[in-house]
């Protein structure tokens, strides 16, 4: 046969036995590998019959509706589940089931997250920075208790400079920045382990509103959201903090210096008294002793927030509304009772220097300077604030009479 060639040419002699059971041998290679090729073809098939099913409506997705999208997806699962039905599939059905959300819905999860396994979901965050190497339990031997937020200028760096110098290692740092210069403050040690953000021409609560969300400032007792021109020559930040776990205040601030910029009699320092949370204005300022600006009333240049009372806060400053500007005469509906929740802490009082700052960011129009047209804005927004508490208050009290 020419298949084995001339056994005399070779030189190799076989047998007639041994030639038939090669031959055998042989023969029986060939039926097996028939079969195996006419089970694999079968196989291939019944492949392609599904893709070919499921293919065209997959690649035309861009030209068909969101349903025609549900029933690829259904027709893909369905045939992944029934091929994780055969034997030796118990474990990759097992991950299958772990990985499709459809199997998991928990109510108790935040909004967005029903889908997740609880024990998967992280619902606060912080503002401590991590390293980029090691193990992340390793990564924070000391986490600070307290959150100092400045809303900064370069020019006023050596005022800031000596107000963070009262605040210890407790307290995290972050800085705000109004005029978008961020590495000159590096000259400073304790700058280059603080939080910076910077956005030109912005305001402290419009930084408040984007980057102090009470999920994310959720680890500190107690959040300090000040101005960048105060002196603090006789203040010190843990003896402050000591007074108001002593008095119960929710919400506070120091007591201010008298000086010509003091607008609010009830945030002038006095000195007979640790803590006072009520004061005398003047004729008509006051319709009620406990509200407003006569108690339960702080101003927003230095206000120190309990970590509940800021969550309620945070959600009433208004999203378009960044001077702040009428905020502090409602701050009294995020304690309670208010008028012995807000006060000021007269032991550990402050000053107001007064240094122009935001007003120079502000653009000339119809003949104002950029001081005026600032001004006039926080004006305006005062009013329009009080606005819209007073309709949604309204509505409010409308909608509980409808219901009753």
């Amino acid at each position: 046969m020419l298949l084995f060639g001339s056994t005399k040419s070779s030189g190799f002699s076989m047998k007639p036995q041994e030639s038939m059971k090669l031959t055998f041998a042989i023969v029986c290679g060939i039926f097996i590998g028939f079969f195996i090729g006419i089970l694999f073809s079968s196989i291939l098939y019944s492949q392609f019959d599904f893709l070919s099913r499921t293919l065209p409506i997959t690649f035309g997705l861009s030209s068909q509706k969101v349903n025609d999208t549900d029933i690829v997806c259904k027709r893909l699962m369905d045939a992944h589940e029934r091929s994780l039905s055969a034997p030796n599939g118990n474990s990759m059905r097992k991950i299958s089931l772990y990985n499709n959300k459809s199997k998991i819905f928990v109510e108790s999860n935040p909004h967005g997250a029903e889908t997740l396994p609880p024990g998967i979901v992280v619902r606060e965050t912080d503002l401590y920075p991590r390293r980029l190497w090691g193990k992340p339990s390793e990564d924070l031997p000391f986490k600070p208790k307290y959150l100092v937020a400045f809303t900064v200028g370069i020019r006023q760096k050596y005022i800031v400079n000596d107000m963070v110098s009262k605040f210890s290692e407790k307290f995290s740092v972050i800085l705000f920045h109004y005029d978008g210069i961020t590495t000159e403050w590096d000259q400073f040690e304790w700058s280059r382990h603080a939080i910076h953000v910077s956005t030109k021409k912005q305001t402290k609560w419009w930084f408040a509103k984007r980057f102090l969300h009470p999920d994310i400032v959720a680890p500190y007792e107690y959040i300090f959201i000040w101005d960048e021109d105060l002196g603090l020559e006789h203040f010190d930040a843990e003896k402050y903090l000591e007074l108001v776990r002593k008095h119960s205040l929710e919400i506070s601030q120091p007591g201010l210096k008298p000086n010509n910029a003091l607008v609010w009699n009830m945030t002038k320092r006095r000195t007979d008294v640790e803590v006072h949370t009520n004061a005398e204005e003047r004729p008509g300022l006051c319709r009620d002793p406990q509200l407003p600006p006569c108690a339960g009333f702080v101003e927003i240049m230095a206000p120190v927030f309990s970590r509940k009372a800021w969550r309620c806060v945070w959600h009433m400053i208004q999203n378009d509304l960044v001077h702040g500007w009428g905020l502090d005469l409602s701050l009294q509906r995020c304690a309670e009772p208010a008028h012995e929740k807000i006060g000021v802490v007269d032991a550990q009082w402050i000053e107001h220097k007064n240094v122009p700052s935001l007003g120079s960011q502000g653009e000339s129009s119809e003949g104002k300077s950029p001081w005026q047209v600032v001004r006039d804005r926080c004006f305006y927004e005062m009013r329009k604030f009080q606005i819209r508490m007073d309709k949604a208050e309204k509505d409010y009290r409308q909608n509980v009479e409808l219901r009753n």
